[in-house]
């Protein structure tokens, strides 16, 4: 079974879901997409099976510093090219692994989804 998890490095949502993932023994690949970029493909998939509100990541600091034109009128399309533009405005961490997608870092989440494959 092929598993990534996409995130930033630094992240400290991040460092805990690689520290679960770790704790548990499961392998993984790590996809830095600050350092590595994002293909348009993986945004699209991943908005349209968890939605883009939920991709996007409007809590942190790099969306927070947009201009008001840029935050206004958000659909899927203007969020996926934010996320093109500006990768760091990704929810973090983003987990592929046996066709689940998990957006976020819950580890009873993880329990679950793990306990299942």
């Amino acid at each position: 079974m092929t598993i990534t998890i996409y995130g930033i490095k630094n992240c400290d949502t991040m460092k805990k879901a690689r520290a679960w993932l770790d704790g548990k023994g499961i392998a993984y690949a790590f996809h830095d997409y600050k350092a590595e970029g994002i293909d348009r493909v993986h945004l699209e998939t991943w908005t349209e099976r968890a939605g883009w509100e939920i991709v996007l990541n409007r809590a942190g600091t790099t969306f927070k510093a947009l201009g008001d034109i840029d935050k206004a009128d958000l659909d899927r399309e203007k969020a996926i090219g934010l996320m093109l533009a500006q990768p760091s405005m990704i929810k973090r961490p983003v987990l592929e692994a046996a066709g689940k997608l998990i957006v976020g870092f819950k580890p009873e989440i993880y329990e679950e989804a793990f306990a299942a494959i």
